[in-house]
């Protein structure tokens, strides 16, 4: 199975088999977040039932081998910013501004409708 042929939560999770339960729940979390939406660290955290765990939650992003099928680049600090290496965050930040996410000051435009 190639990246192309990843539909479903168990497709992820089956090409998986080296990552930790955490990474995994991790990565099927962000796998559900739809084009134009993004999550924060912490919502991810929460949804996998570790509500702390936000910094754990970006090592596991951070390590996605399946981008951009499990989107990571849809996840974003809770003040809307991007986190991780400079050029990274850019790229990220483009990626998702091109999905629709309203961008202002370098930053998501943090709002109900776009968060997930």
């Amino acid at each position: 199975m190639n990246k192309n042929e990843i539909k479903t939560e168990e497709d992820v999770v089956r090409l998986l088999p080296d990552k930790t339960e955490f990474e995994k729940k991790v990565l099927v979390a962000a796998f559900k977040i739809p084009r134009g939406k993004v999550s924060t660290y912490k919502r991810i955290a929460e949804k996998v039932g570790k509500p702390r765990a936000h910094r754990a939650v970006a090592n596991a992003l951070h390590k996605n081998p399946l981008h951009p099928v499990v989107p990571c680049h849809r996840v974003v600090k809770s003040d809307g910013s991007f986190g991780g290496e400079k050029k990274a965050a850019e790229a990220r930040r483009k990626l998702v501004e091109k999905e629709g996410v309203p961008i202002e000051n370098g930053k998501v435009k943090m709002s109900d409708e776009i968060l997930f």
